[in-house]
């Protein structure tokens, strides 16, 4: 299976860094891991409305170019549908069965994902109804990849 994770902003602590090595390095065994940064547009502080709807609009238009024709797309997002690391277990292995190999997680700025993303994804995820930094929910996700692997696997890890 081939994993990409198309996220906004850098990482820019080492210990961030770290931990996605680690779960990358983890997860090469399993599928083919890309981790796409793009970069996280400017907004003014005090930002209106409008222009916090034209950062999102931007980003949103960036990650949409990287999405490959025909992927299953997963959009993180507070609102989406909560699963359990079962049940995105068995949401990975029936991709695959179902000859999906290519499946993208996509993980927005710190404003959230346009309404666009949002409508091309295929899934919408929450991994809780509080709201977690980015570059903290990249290293979530993965951890949470690697033990869908490990769940559909029957290998020890998950408890």
């Amino acid at each position: 299976m081939n994993i990409t994770v198309v996220c906004i902003g850098k990482l820019k602590e080492g210990y961030w860094r770290e931990a996605i090595a680690e779960y990358g390095k983890r997860l090469n065994k399993y599928c083919t891991l890309v981790i796409d940064e793009l970069k996280e547009e400017r907004l003014p502080d005090n930002a209106s409305a409008a222009e916090e709807a034209g950062v999102k609009e931007s980003e949103g238009k960036n990650i949409l170019k990287r999405i490959k024709p025909g992927g299953y797309v997963i959009a993180l997002d507070v609102k989406g549908k909560a699963l359990s690391s079962e049940g995105l277990a068995e949401k990975l292995d029936s991709l695959g069965i179902e000859g999906k190999s290519d499946v993208t997680f996509i993980i927005g700025g710190s404003l959230g994902l346009s309404p666009e993303v949002l409508a091309r994804a295929d899934l919408r995820l929450s991994f809780s109804s509080m709201t977690f930094p980015h570059q903290m929910m990249r290293v979530i996700l993965l951890e949470q990849i690697y033990r869908a692997f490990k769940i559909n696997k029957n290998e020890t890890y998950h408890k």
